[in-house]
């Protein structure tokens, strides 16, 4: 592996679903941190450098796995776009 390349993350390993914590929200494993918050971080565009500084509870590894994540639960669900005319 060179320095350019990411190592690989295995979501599972950081990644935790408890009915005890949080409802059962997908969590960052030892952290009551969502998996939900993450994502909506890197969806507005908060770059990983600023999400580590704000949240130093969490790894770069964390975010990447939250996003491995959320793919991973797409994938086995068939997703439709249906038109409707009213």
């Amino acid at each position: 592996m060179n320095s350019d390349q990411q190592p690989t993350i295995d979501y599972r390993d950081r990644i935790t679903v408890n009915p005890s914590i949080l409802f059962g929200k997908p969590t960052i494993r030892g952290t009551r941190f969502p998996v939900s918050k993450i994502l909506n971080l890197v969806g507005h565009g908060m770059p990983f450098d600023e999400i580590l500084d704000d949240y130093p509870i969490l790894a770069k590894e964390d975010i990447y796995a939250a996003i491995l994540y959320a793919a991973a639960s797409f994938e086995d669900q068939d997703i439709y776009a249906f038109s409707y005319r009213g």
